[in-house]
């Protein structure tokens, strides 16, 4: 009987390795058809920034280009757009708005996670409340503030808002990771003299980088390809952020706007692969 149990076991089991390695092909399958359908786009500005104005028009749009006309086409970004400088105002204004608001969401994450503070579920509500409504209800009582202020089409205005702004989603994000750290953690660092600030930077933290990391990214990002805060918020074109600035450009020259576009996309893929051994150590850290 023994051995029939265990035939019957094994046969069930090379079934059911068989059935998962199926699925996983056929997963894989997708993905990649989904993958190489969103590389397309990619594939596309990469052969035409190479072109020029004339055989771009001319041309198919998918042949390979005749010569290379890239260093004209960023010499004609650089004499007709500001997208460097645009590039470099949302350099600022994403860094800054990404770090502060993670510093704050951390610690008001921290705060009504673990800190014994009244009505924490309310404040944990007015931050949150942050996230709820469509950003487009924002523009016209901050327009008319910064006015008033003298924040409008200022580089501080808009690292304030941009701060202002990604801090809701990132105490969310780090609230409901605090909440799964046991609380004997902090009793037995409270026995050994930790006050609450080590607590968070010695303990806390660390423990956190992986979703830390993809908040910092995630913001930065959404503070990087942002369009509609910075029209509204800015006209000067030193302030401008790329986006905004890439809306302005000349789009009868569909090289250089190709070119311009690929470049603004740069930095995100570089802070992404600079994040990536966090985002491996969390793995790592919540597969344990």
């Amino acid at each position: 009987m023994h051995k029939v149990e265990s035939l019957q076991d094994g046969r069930m089991e090379v079934g059911m390795n068989k059935t998962s390695k199926r699925n996983r092909r056929i997963i894989n399958c997708v993905l990649s058809v989904l993958a190489a359908i969103w590389f397309l786009p990619v594939v596309f500005a990469v052969l035409n920034m190479f072109k020029g104005q004339v055989e771009y028009n001319m041309g198919s749009f998918w042949a390979l280009p005749e010569g290379n006309e890239f260093m004209a086409n960023v010499s004609y970004i650089r004499d007709n757009a500001r997208i460097f400088q645009g590039m470099l105002s949302s350099l600022l204004y994403s860094s800054c708005g990404a770090v502060f608001a993670v510093i704050l969401g951390t610690t008001a994450a921290y705060a009504i996670a673990h800190l014994k503070i009244r009505h924490r579920m309310f404040w944990f509500m007015v931050i949150y409340s942050g996230t709820i409504f469509p950003f487009q209800i924002y523009l016209i009582p901050i327009f008319s503030g910064y006015a008033k202020l003298g924040l409008y089409d200022t580089r501080l205005g808009m690292i304030l808002f941009y701060t202002a702004i990604c801090i809701p989603f990132v105490m969310f994000v780090l609230r409901n990771f605090f909440t799964g750290i046991s609380r004997e953690i902090c009793e037995s660092a409270k026995l050994d003299g930790a006050g609450d600030f080590q607590i968070l930077t010695r303990i806390f933290v660390p423990m956190a980088r992986a979703p830390i990391s993809v908040v910092l990214l995630s913001q930065f990002t959404f503070c990087w390809n942002d369009l509609m805060f910075g029209l509204t918020f800015t006209k000067s074109k030193e302030i401008k952020p790329v986006m905004a600035s890439l809306s302005l450009m000349n789009t009868g020259h569909a090289p250089a706007m190709l070119t311009a576009c690929l470049a603004a996309s740069l930095p995100t893929i570089l802070f992404f692969i600079f994040l990536n051994k966090n985002f491996e150590a969390g793995f790592a850290y919540t597969g344990k």
